[in-house]
Parts: structure tokens; C-alpha cells; sequence
């Protein structure tokens, strides 16, 4: 398995991409319509692969078609949703190297004095996380966790674990006595987590993957066994790059393209709809990128569960592949912006393409919307992931907040469900603003005092 110890920045690199299109051929077929092959979002990704850097001129052909091809396909709403992230633990042993999220799970163990910035919750404790969301308004829950050696998908799939002859070794698996906090199983989170009519979002296909791990359940299997318990959507998350030969690079321990794929359609076989996400601006090229969304729109064409795109720009600073000089950046706003128009035109069977104010910060963001992207995120207010990866731009939107970016920029504030079917206007003039579509929500705005580290450019250190 590859660490950040084994990475020489010297001896580390993919070759330039090659294509037999060109950019003019590429931005021809998007504007008439035609389905863009690989090839051919390669081409408008690098605003020409036949010489370097970005041109300033093409890119802004490629934003501006992006930007009438949203308009046609979706009008001038921007969509968000009132919602709370809550994360269960940082314990995880995978050692991906673009993440700072994580803590070592061996720090979590009862009998361990090594201190750390991490947590899992019980049952108890997220069950009361989202009682205290409902109140508040909210009415979508994310949770997205790391994989703790002690989580099984049921007591069934403890007992299978057990029975291996050296559990930590073969499947990652430690009963939860030895750990300071049993965070139950995925089965018992989630029936916590689903109370009050809240639209549970969560368990990502690397997460399927460690339900299951140990057994021969399908990953449909699993994702029934978690609907039954209250799961209502997948985040499509834990994608990154889907191209195995980048994977080896920064999630060796992760699964490969083809689990990800499957735990998708296993997700949708059980009834669920899914997000798809890239996590882009490290080690890949645009060539990548560009296969990346290959996979994504492949996948949607065979089951059309897909809700929405979500690019994820890459957060540097505080992960491995920084510290190590594997990296030196994440990605440029001018690669931002050709990723999010780039998707438009590509992703003909995706309706939703969303920017995120948690990666870009709200200008930056504002402008994604006009590059192509629909949505703009939600409330979220408690953001960890990013935040640990160095995010700057704060972990909580209002929607006084949302409405008056919106109205800004000349289009419809629009909240949203999960699943996009159910949507609201809303007034820019009749303020304050809350949301309306949950089932405890009445307008009230969610919360009545504006976290410190929320819009002014700051972030709260990870232990706080």
C-alpha cells in the first residue's frame, strides 16, 4: 500500500493528455448538441490540448455555452436546502492521502492516552443532533463517516467478523469493547438518525464497502438492509477520481473504480436515489477528469438515479499529499470554472450541477453559478471535512444569506428537497427568511445568531 512516506515528488507524474479531437471540433459538437465523447470534453477541460495552459479566450466559450445550456435545461432558479451535516466519527485506518479528516483509529481504543481531535457519537448522541435540526427547521441530514474498525452493518455482520481467525489483519475489524465509544452499527445509526420525517442522506459507497466487508452480500443487499432502518439517499461520494491509476496515488486503500460503480447501482436497485461527486485538482490531468465523467454519465445512462453532479475542488493545505510535496495547490478558479461548465455540457442525462460555497467561498461560488451550476448547497451548519483539509469559507449559509447572493446575480432563490421534487420561491421581500419545506419548519429563520466562523473568511480549528 502506498503512504505519503513512499511518494517521491521527483520520480511522480502522468504524461500530458493526447487526443484525436481538436478544441474548435469539441466546442462545435457541444453547441450543436451533440453528445460529447471523452475525447472531446478532454479538449474543452484544457481549452486545447495542443498547447499549454489555459486559454483565456476559449475558456470563455466553453463558460459562456455552459451557461446557456443551464438556462435551457434548468432556467434561472438556484436551488438549496435546509440541512445539517452530522458525521459520526473521524476514526479510520485507510490512509487516503488527500484527507485530513481522519483520525488514527488505534487513538480511539479505551485503554489509549494518545490525544487527538476526533469523535464518534452513539446512537443517543446523533438521534439528538437531529431532534435539535428538526426544531431548527431542517429537514436533511448528512452524515458521511470515517470507517471505524469496531462499525458493522448489523449484530448478524459482527458475529461473521469475529469469526475470522485474525479479524484486525483480514478484515479490519475490532469489536467495539475496545473502544472508548461504541458508535453501534450502520443499521443502528441510521434508525437514529431517522426520526421526525428527516430525508437522511449517507452511507457512501466506501462505507457500503465496509458494511459488507467480510461477507458475500451484495452491495443491494446492504443498502436494503439500511433503507429499512431509515437510510433515504446515497452521497455518491468517496469518488475522488474515478480512474484506478490516479487512485493508486492518493486512496490506495480505498476501492477501486468499478466497487464504486457498483455500490452505486446497488444503492438504486434498492430503491435510492444518489448524488455523484469528483474530488479534482491534485494529482490527475484533465484527461482524467474527462473520463471521470465518462464513468458518471455511463452509469446514469444504465439507471437514471443520479440527482446531481457535485465537483469538489481539492482542499491543499493541511493533507498529506501537501506536507509531503506531492502537491503544491489545488486547483485554479479558471480549472473550477471549466470543471463545473465542462459537466454541463457532458453530463446530458444530469440535471443538477452544483457549486459549492464550502470549497469556493461565496464569490467564487456566485460566479460557478454562472459557469453552468444550478445549485449552491445548503445551510450545513457544522462543516468538519473541508474544515480539516484547511478550508477558509466557514461551515453556515442563512438563507437570508442565500437569498440575497441569488437575487445578486439576477436569478430565483429557490429551496429544495433532497431530491429536487419538491421546490419554493421565495420573495426576496418578504424577509427574514427559513425554510418551509420541513417538517417542523415555519419560516423561522434556522438559527437566530450567525456562527463567528460562518461568511467573514475564517475557519474554527478542527478540535474546537
Amino acid at each position: 500500500m502506498t503512504t505519503a512516506r513512499d511518494l517521491d515528488p521527483d520520480d511522480f507524474g502522468f504524461d500530458d493528455p493526447d487526443t484525436d479531437q481538436s478544441f474548435e471540433n469539441a466546442l462545435a459538437k457541444a453547441r450543436d448538441g451533440v453528445r460529447l465523447t471523452v475525447d472531446d470534453a478532454t479538449e474543452l477541460l484544457a481549452t486545447g490540448t495542443g498547447s499549454p495552459g489555459i486559454d483565456p479566450a476559449r475558456k470563455e466559450q466553453v463558460l459562456e455555452l455552459a451557461d446557456r445550456r443551464r438556462a435551457e435545461r434548468v432556467g434561472e432558479e438556484v436551488t438549496f436546502v435546509a440541512n445539517l451535516n452530522n458525521n459520526v466519527t473521524t476514526a479510520c485506518n485507510t490512509g487516503c492521502l488527500f484527507c485530513n479528516f481522519k483520525n488514527t483509529a488505534h487513538a480511539f481504543e479505551a485503554d489509549n492516552d494518545v490525544e487527538h481531535a476526533g469523535f464518534t457519537k452513539t446512537p443517543a448522541e446523533s438521534r439528538q443532533v437531529v431532534e435539535d435540526a428538526l426544531d431548527m427547521g431542517v429537514y436533511e441530514v448528512c452524515s458521511v463517516s470515517g470507517l471505524h474498525p469496531a462499525f458493522a452493518l448489523n449484530d448478524e455482520h459482527h458475529e461473521i467478523l469475529r469469526g475470522y481467525d485474525d479479524p484486525e489483519r483480514d478484515v479490519n475489524y475490532k469489536p467495539p469493547s475496545v473502544y472508548a465509544t461504541d458508535p453501534g452499527t450502520y443499521v443502528d445509526q441510521m434508525a437514529a438518525m431517522s426520526v421526525g420525517g428527516v430525508h437522511l442522506h449517507s452511507m457512501t459507497p466506501e462505507e457500503a464497502y465496509h458494511a459488507r466487508r467480510g461477507t458475500d452480500w451484495s452491495y443491494e443487499h446492504v443498502y436494503r438492509e439500511l433503507a429499512d432502518a431509515g437510510l433515504d439517499s446515497a452521497p455518491g461520494t468517496a469518488a475522488e477520481i474515478l480512474v484506478d491509476e490516479v487512485r493508486d496515488v492518493i486512496c490506495p486503500g480505498k476501492i477501486r473504480t468499478d466497487d464504486w460503480v457498483a455500490a452505486m447501482e446497488g444503492a438504486m436497485a434498492a430503491g435510492l436515489s444518489t448524488t455523484a461527486t469528483m474530488m479534482y485538482g491534485h494529482v490527475e490531468t484533465v484527461a482524467h477528469r474527462a473520463e471521470h465523467l465518462g464513468v458518471i454519465r455511463d452509469l446514469q445512462d444504465r439507471t437514471g438515479g443520479i440527482t446531481e453532479f457535485v465537483p469538489l475542488s481539492f482542499i491543499h493545505e493541511n493533507t498529506p499529499l501537501y506536507r509531503q510535496g506531492v502537491v503544491d495547490s489545488g486547483p485554479s478558479r479558471d480549472e473550477d470554472e471549466l470543471l463545473v461548465a465542462v459537466a454541463r455540457l457532458f453530463l446530458d442525462n444530469i440535471d443538477h450541477i452544483q457549486a459549492s460555497w464550502v470549497k469556493s467561498g461565496d464569490e467564487h461560488g456566485l460566479k460557478l453559478l454562472n459557469c453552468g451550476a444550478d445549485d449552491f448547497m445548503g445551510t450545513i451548519l457544522s462543516e468538519e471535512i473541508t474544515k480539516r483539509a484547511g478550508g477558509q469559507y466557514g461551515e453556515y449559509r442563512t438563507f437570508d444569506d442565500y437569498v440575497e447572493m441569488v437575487t445578486a446575480i439576477g436569478r430565483t432563490p429557490v429551496e429544495r428537497s433532497t431530491d429536487y421534487t419538491e421546490r419554493r420561491r421565495i420573495d426576496p421581500d418578504d424577509g427574514p427568511h427559513g425554510p418551509m419545506l420541513g417538517p417542523r419548519a415555519d419560516g423561522t429563520p434556522l438559527l437566530d445568531d450567525r456562527p463567528p466562523s460562518a461568511g467573514d473568511g475564517s475557519s474554527a480549528s478542527a478540535d474546537d
